[in-house]
């Protein structure tokens, strides 16, 4: 790959979006680029935390399970994120596993060359700062969900925060640009399948939620929150 096209594909990752040519041409020759195939395994939860990834095409799932191994879904990521968001200052695990849920390009950096890179370019320091502040924000929204909502509310407030993140425009509706069966959506709100079977059930009789036959959200958003108020 030209260096041109490298600083193109670094400059859209907020980490490195500040930093010059030169410094983008620097950051690019310790960085690995890797090809992953749709549904292929990146790392597994437990393994030994050696890289951080950032992902230039694709879109990728992070879950945990546990014992009995049943999945729970932490979070769906797209161009521009990395992840995960632990290991830069310490020796650790991979805290859950990764797959890709389609083909894609992703930047392997050994963690302890972010760690260098942290002392070196003030500016990605700073990114990275804020990058985590809004992680923060998220796993505090989410807790709140957790605390204060029945299950019903935070399968509407999911949503909600699909359309945010992953939602592009269908008409007057929205569309959420990944694929999502009714036990995925269980998972990453830790529910039963059936209890999401009904509450989507309820959501399409109000007009809210459509769904594709290959598994798409279309959400009248206006609709969805008036949900909410009932």
């Amino acid at each position: 790959m030209n260096n041109r096209r490298s600083r193109e594909l670094l400059r859209k990752i907020p980490l490195f979006q500040d930093c010059s040519d030169n410094e983008l041409e620097r950051i690019d020759e310790i960085l690995i680029h890797r090809s992953f195939a749709e549904r292929s395994t990146i790392f597994m939860q437990g393994e030994p935390l050696e890289y951080i990834y950032f992902i230039v095409s694709g879109k990728v799932k992070i879950y945990r399970t546990d014992e009995q191994g049943r999945e729970q879904i932490v979070n769906l990521l797209e161009p521009g994120d990395f992840f995960p968001h632990i290991g830069f200052f310490r020796k650790a695990e991979y805290p859950a596993h990764s797959v890709m849920i389609e083909k894609g390009v992703l930047l392997a950096l050994p963690t302890g060359r972010l760690r260098d890179l942290l002392k070196k370019y003030p500016d990605i320091c700073i990114n990275l700062m804020a990058v985590m502040e809004s992680k923060i924000i998220d796993l505090q929204e989410r807790l709140e969900e957790v605390v204060l909502h029945d299950t019903f509310s935070r399968l509407v407030l999911l949503l909600i925060r699909l359309c945010r993140l992953h939602g592009v425009p269908d008409g007057e509706r929205i569309r959420i640009n990944v694929p999502l069966t009714n036990q995925e959506l269980a998972n990453m709100i830790g529910t039963r399948r059936e209890t999401v079977n009904r509450a989507i059930n309820q959501l399409k009789k109000a007009g809210a939620v459509e769904t594709t036959t290959d598994h798409y959200l279309l959400i009248s958003r206006d609709r969805l929150e008036k949900q909410l108020d009932i």
